[in-house]
């Protein structure tokens, strides 16, 4: 019987993920003032990073791929599937220092808070440094105590060694990933190739396909259900950034909590951009790269480039290819049996992924 309970709450994993994060970051709390009470303000960042928010989409796939290959439930697996959210947060964390972000989900992003806090307080140097640094060390922070939260988790040594290839082989990837997307910001990379290699190494792999991969991993799941995942979550991944990044130029400030146009301001080298531009005239393509990449690119400029986007056909094309990416995932996923709550699930879950306002 299909459930009508979103796909991320069914089983109450939402609440519970959120219930193993706030018990990991309460235990980093009282280790962390044991230190040095001026760390109080880095644990307060961190809780409010973490827990005011987020989508717990890794967590689900996870959880979903695990209880798909035959795992049974157990809060040590939640435990252990909630530490993408720690990779998840450094990758944000360090993604908006990278973008000179000012917000995210609608409140100041971590490194603004720590320069915010530096004029606050009136200390010597620079408050942006200041702040920079605190966002870098953060980052670096959520990423360590991501292996931390999944080997503190209290499952077997046995399933850790199982579980332990997925979980380095994304966060290695989500790095590349990171990379290649400011490679392509800096030497004006504006190839539909190395935008689909961005999009796949950010964020497909580690959104869906390796969360996946991790989950089966820790069921001990098969040869043929690894594959059926990863045809699965790649192009599924794939869609949830394509869907990203329209929601990064036409996305609505109050849903996304960023400012509209956002991804223009910080030249983003996406799918949108190198359509747009493999389209436009050549008066509209000098405007969007003129535009592309401009921190004071103002509302009417955003509203010019995304002008030409849509009358290139560009945001048409995204849409379809979303469309498209996603029919494949599903596709694919009939390939091999899995139990039948967890496949209603992950058809549920790719909808959520790809239809999303925010």
């Amino acid at each position: 019987m299909t459930s009508t309970a979103s796909p991320v709450d069914r089983h109450g994993l939402r609440a519970r993920v959120d219930k193993a994060l706030a018990a990991f970051l309460a235990h980093q709390r009282t280790r962390m003032h044991g230190i040095d009470d001026a760390l109080d303000d880095v644990i307060e960042a961190l809780e409010a990073f973490v827990l005011r928010g987020g989508k717990r989409l890794r967590p689900a796939f996870g959880y979903w791929g695990y209880r798909g290959a035959g795992g049974i439930d157990s809060d040590a697996v939640v435990t252990g599937l909630s530490a993408l959210e720690l990779v998840q947060a450094s990758a944000l964390i360090h993604d908006d220092l990278i973008d000179r972000s000012d917000t995210r989900r609608g409140e100041p992003s971590v490194h603004r808070r720590f320069a915010a806090r530096h004029r606050a307080a009136g200390w010597h140097g620079d408050p942006d440094d200041f702040g920079a640094s605190a966002a870098i060390l953060l980052g670096d922070l959520c990423l360590a105590w991501s292996d931390e939260m999944l080997h503190g988790a209290g499952l077997d040594p046995e399933v850790l060694t199982r579980a332990r290839g997925a979980f380095d082989e994304m966060r290695t990837e989500v790095m590349a990933g990171q990379y290649l997307d400011v490679l392509a910001q800096n030497d004006g990379d504006t190839s539909a190739d190395r935008a689909a290699k961005i999009a796949i190494y950010k964020s497909a792999k580690y959104t869906v396909e390796r969360p996946l991969l991790l989950g089966a991993a820790l069921a001990d799941a098969p040869a043929p259900v690894l594959a059926t995942y990863s045809a699965y979550g790649l192009p599924l991944g794939e869609a949830f950034q394509l869907r990203d990044d329209v929601l990064g130029v036409f996305g609505d400030p109050a849903q996304t909590g960023k400012p509209a146009g956002d991804d223009l301001r910080e030249g983003k080298r996406t799918f949108l951009i190198a359509a747009a531009l493999r389209e436009a005239g050549p008066a509209d393509r000098e405007t969007l790269l003129t535009g592309l990449g401009d921190p004071a690119l103002d509302t009417a400029g955003v509203d010019r480039l995304r002008t030409i986007i849509t009358e290139t056909g560009a945001l048409a094309r995204a849409e379809e290819r979303i469309t498209t990416l996603t029919s494949a995932a599903l596709t694919a996923l009939t390939a091999v049996p899995l139990e039948p709550e967890a496949y209603d699930t992950l058809t549920a879950l790719a909808a959520a992924a790809t239809s999303r306002t925010i």
